[in-house]
């Protein structure tokens, strides 16, 4: 039997992701500052720039830096068309990166928000090539489901803008891609701080991915630390069934007895 005191893992085609917390590996100072952060996040799927896979500092390589057993998610960060994208994500498997890709196709370099009928183009295509597709898109709910009816084996919307740090800004939208998705949602970009990634999963998010976030911290490696814990909230907060929002005030203790006592002269504090 399943410890159900455990967060089970996060399926994705044939892939297994023992954490539901993805992270990246960009805009760390340096590769030992990456290393520690990734081992605190407790992560073990990492993205993967196939254009920076094999970037070298410290007189090794970014793959070199990594702790080992982790995933690589090779991603196709930095294309703005359909060719791009399937070029370097070809690229990626032939360097025996992975068959997974998180596929990014961005329409303009300002916004870096996804372009929707090429990455809609792109994802048909590297699923029919057998990759297994994540793929980034917008809040849109339609696209979502475009986006899954072509073979996506995750649908990974923004929270907010790449690298923005403004967190989930469209609960609205987000709520009606999960409650209509039978494949997993990744929460993905945007996220600034834990709370963050907390509020992602109390939606219902399968996971969250996240670069930024941590990277880009005063503290990388205790915020990786944070938001380790932060996901691991929103998880079981999410099943928990939060209590109802009222407007008023309502006594934590029941007020029957404390009523008759004040009554019959006793001081009958709510909530003692």
């Amino acid at each position: 039997m399943s410890d159900p005191s455990v967060i089970p893992p996060l399926t994705v085609g044939k892939a297994v992701f023992r954490s539901r917390l993805l992270v990246g590996t960009g805009k760390y100072r340096d590769f030992s500052t990456m290393r520690a952060a990734l081992l605190e996040s407790g992560a073990d799927v990492v993205t993967v720039a196939v254009r920076r896979a094999t970037t070298k500092m410290e007189g090794g390589s970014l793959l070199d830096a990594l702790p080992p057993g982790m995933q690589l998610l090779p991603n196709t960060a930095g294309c703005f068309t359909t060719e791009d994208a399937l070029r370097t994500a070809r690229l990626g498997r032939e360097l025996g990166l992975s068959d997974l890709v998180k596929l990014e196709v961005l329409a303009d370099p300002k916004t870096l928000l996804p372009h929707p009928v090429q990455t809609l183009n792109a994802t048909a295509t590297l699923v029919r090539e057998g990759f297994t597709v994540l793929v980034y898109t917008s809040d849109d709910p339609v696209l979502a489901l475009e986006l899954e009816s072509a073979g996506a084996a995750a649908v990974m919307p923004a929270g907010s803008p790449i690298g923005s740090g403004q967190g989930i800004l469209n609960r609205n939208s987000l709520e009606i891609i999960l409650e209509r998705a039978k494949v997993p949602i990744i929460i993905d970009a945007g996220v600034g701080t834990a709370s963050d990634v907390t509020i992602a999963m109390e939606l219902g998010a399968a996971g969250v991915l996240l670069n930024t976030g941590i990277a880009g911290a005063g503290d990388p490696v205790r915020m990786a630390r944070a938001m380790r814990h932060a996901l691991e909230a929103g998880y079981w907060a999410s099943g928990a069934g939060r209590i109802e929002r009222r407007r008023y005030a309502n006594a934590s203790s029941p007020l029957g007895g404390l009523i008759a006592s004040a009554e019959a002269g006793g001081r009958g504090i709510p909530g003692e």
